[in-house]
This record gives C-alpha cells, structure tokens and sequence, in this order.
C-alpha cells in the first residue's frame, strides 16, 4: 500500500485526469554547464517516449556494445511521458557506433551527438523542465487559481514522490522484506532503488510531521538552512529576523536528514525530534547506516522556477515550470488538484 503524506495547502476543491497520452507530460533535461566537445566519454541527447530511463540505457548499451557500468545519467525519467536527457557513453579505445541505430518505432530519438571529459553523474545537470497538460479538470475553479498563486509564491513541501516507492508501493514493500532478510545480495540497480525507497520513506515522515505542525515553510532553532537552488547548507543555532524573513522570501528552507552514517548537522533538540518521529522506523534507520550510507540533507520546500499557466477552452490547464534535480512534477501537482492518473504502465522512481 502505498503510503499516504498530508498536503500542505489541504484537499483540493478541483479534479483531473494526468498523463492521458505521454506528450501531456514533457520533460526537458538542462544540463546547465557547457560539453567540452572532446573527451572518451561520448554524450547522446535522447528524446524518448514510452520507455523508462533503464530501458534506454540497456538501448544504448545494446547498440554501443559497452557495459552499463560505463554509461552515465543525471537522472531517471518517466515511461509514460515524452523526456530529453543526456547519457554519456564510455568509448575509450572503441570505434563508435551507428547511433541511429538507437532509432526505432519512433520510442527514441537521436537529438544530438557530443563529447566529455566526464562521466555523467546523478543529479549533476541544473533542473528538468516540466510541460504538463491536465484534462478532465473538474471542481473549484477559483478555489484552483488561488492555489496556484499560493504554490508558485510559498511552494510545497518537497516530498519525495510516489514514483520512488513502485506502484501501490510495491518497491518500499520489497524494499522492506530484503531489510527483513538482513539484506541479501542483490543486483546493484534493485538494491540501490530498495535503499532509495527505505532512505525516502523515513525523509518524507520526517517532512510529514513538520507539515503537520506548519513549520515545513519555516527555520527554528538548531534547524539545518538550505540555500534556495544550491546543496549549500549551514547550522542554524539560533534564528533571527534575518533567518526568518530570508526563509519568508523562499531564499532559505529548512534541511531535513537523508539517513545515513555520520555526526547530524541539526541541534540537540532538532535531533531529538526526529528521533522520536522515526521511533517505529528505527531499524530502517540503523540498516542504511549498516549499508553503509553517509548522512546527507535535502531541503523540506520545493518552490518551483518559472512557474506559469494557462487554462484552456477543452477543459485542460497547462502548467509550466523548472525543478532541481531530485524534485518531483508530481508532487506540485498533489498540492493543486485531485489528480488521476491516465497511466497504463508503469513509471521507474522518476523525478
């Protein structure tokens, strides 16, 4: 079952029917620094529609006779959705491919072929960028603008969406029985995304009960500060009228722990907080510590850029926005309206 958080902004008076077809939800990769044109690493830019991001990669790998240890991405991408991202392709020492060769049935498309110095690495380009129509839209109409005023000025809480625990939770319920067998061995894919599922399922408790009491928008005291659009981040000791009206104005966000071994960032109190809202999870805790995996943060708001829309004569509303990476469409979306999904397959814990 897949676990449910609460919304911050309350139930939405609107409804809609999402991903009907893959060209209502379009992503666009932005890498955000310049390709050096020369390098081992041969980078594709790939349009795909139908496939999940995995999907594409064994593709490349098929075709370009390299491991998929060797191939490189920023991030995992939707299945039902029409998505441009980068892969860059180890090719040292190896004569290249036809790469139109990725070409077939119109599920992929070869945009552009380049070179780097560098592997690409998870979550290393600057944002996705978000072209999502919604149809059936039914409900409050005027209740809806003013939560799309509200979402674009104050954002949401940044929860990590429901793609990363499998349908109906499926991937955090496996995730928890390989947990339960001390962590058998397993392929490195499916352990990296059961670790995945186990380390967002605890963040997003810990965001849910800042939600609960209203200070996910908030710095107190002892909080971690985020820097809006960064992975900069600070100890907050004590939070004056400058911390407060930085937060105010979405520059700052409060830090919550991505768990993993290490000394915590946060004050005594802030951490014992977290303690006793993770105390039914406590062995989910000491697991991905046994696994080896190091304290991190993430910021507890989302506050998209370039947030615009546009409602349509056929019932639809367009939206349009950039999010960093590890951000979630979808969960934009869960504060604004009732969504039901058009899918008929599957996502991959996509952003």
């Amino acid at each position: 079952m897949q676990p449910v958080w609460p919304r911050a902004w309350g139930v939405p008076g609107a409804s809609c029917v999402y991903k009907s077809q893959p060209e209502d939800f379009v992503v666009h990769e932005h890498l955000g620094f310049d390709l050096s044109g020369e390098g081992e690493h041969v980078l594709l830019h790939l349009e795909k529609r139908g496939l999940n991001t995995l999907e594409l990669e064994q593709r490349v790998s098929r075709v370009s006779g390299v491991s998929s240890r060797d191939i490189g991405l920023c991030g995992m991408k939707d299945r039902n959705a029409v998505t441009r991202q980068w892969l860059s392709v180890g090719m040292a020492g190896k004569p290249e491919p036809d790469w139109r060769e990725l070409e077939n049935n119109g599920e992929v498309k070869l945009l552009a072929v380049d070179r780097h110095t560098r592997k690409l690495r998870r979550g290393v380009h600057k944002a996705n960028r978000f072209q999502l129509r919604l149809t059936r839209l039914r409900g409050d109409i005027a209740e809806l603008e003013a939560r799309l005023e509200k979402v674009a000025k104050q954002g949401v809480p940044n929860y990590f969406g429901e793609q990363r625990f499998g349908r109906q939770g499926q991937t955090l319920a496996q995730a928890r029985q390989w947990m339960s067998s001390s962590g058998r061995k397993l392929t490195r894919t499916k352990r990296s995304f059961y670790l995945s599922a186990l380390r967002s399922f605890l963040f997003n408790e810990l965001l849910a009960a800042r939600v609960r009491e209203q200070s996910w928008n908030t710095i107190s005291d002892g909080d971690v500060c985020m820097l809006h659009g960064t992975r900069s981040r600070f100890s907050c000791e004590l939070c004056d009228e400058d911390i407060r009206e930085r937060a105010a104005a979405g520059d700052l966000h409060a830090g919550l722990p991505l768990w993993g071994g290490g000394r915590p960032e946060a004050g005594s109190e802030i951490v014992d907080q977290q303690a006793l809202v993770l105390a039914d999870s406590a062995a989910i805790g000491e697991f991905l510590e046994q696994q080896g995996l190091d304290l991190d943060y993430r910021s507890a708001r989302l506050i998209a850029d370039d947030f615009c829309w546009q409602f349509c004569d056929d019932d639809c509303l367009q939206l349009n926005f950039s999010l960093a990476p590890g951000a979630y469409a979808t969960v934009v979306l869960a504060e604004l309206v009732n969504l039901t999904s058009g899918e008929t397959g599957s996502g991959n814990g996509s952003e």
